[in-house]
């Protein structure tokens, strides 16, 4: 964290308490992803579910340099625990008639962000008698995958930020 040398009104110094700054939501220490390790992996690794490696910090896509070991993912091991962090839900009335434009849809908007992102995936996608619901490994591929649906067939978004927890939930809802 960084800390900046401030004077209150009377001209007193700020404690470095009170002085700290903060950068967006992600340093906040009680938002943190359990699937997270704690320690970074020795480098290199290759997830042995999915083909990724973990290179100068990162997980990313292409071919392992040599001598990389073998390591699970933390999305590989979301999937493998059936263990979503997001959820997006459409109605099922909806979803019925367009349910292979609307998974066609869901599945571009995964491989954009996976292309940049590899942790960001889509686990699966139920259907049930009431909703479609999409499972995914991370928070921020549902409310990508929320905005593409409302670009694409306008409607309502209700977004859902577990603030005690790693969880996201985007629920659409289609136009009246």
């Amino acid at each position: 964290m960084e800390t900046i040398d401030r004077f209150d009104r009377k001209g007193k110094p700020m404690s470095n308490h009170s002085t700290r700054r903060r950068f967006g939501r992600a340093q906040d220490d009680h938002i943190r992803d359990p699937y997270q390790a704690l320690r970074k992996p020795h480098e290199p690794a290759v997830c042995t579910g999915c083909g990724a490696f973990y290179h100068q910090g990162r997980w990313q896509w292409g071919r392992a340099p040599d001598g990389a070991h073998n390591e699970q993912c933390p999305a590989c091991r979301r999937v493998a625990d059936h263990l979503p962090a997001g959820m997006v839900t459409l109605p099922s009335d909806f979803v019925e008639s367009r349910r292979v434009e609307i998974v066609g849809l869901l599945r571009n908007e995964e491989n954009a962000e996976k292309g940049e992102h590899p942790l960001n995936r889509i686990i699966e996608i139920e259907h049930t008698s009431e909703a479609m619901v999409v499972h995914t490994t991370d928070i921020h591929l549902p409310h990508r995958l929320g905005n593409a649906l409302k670009r694409a067939f306008h409607g309502e978004l209700d977004m859902h930020f577990d603030e005690n927890g790693y969880f996201a939930r985007v629920d659409w809802h289609p136009p009246i």
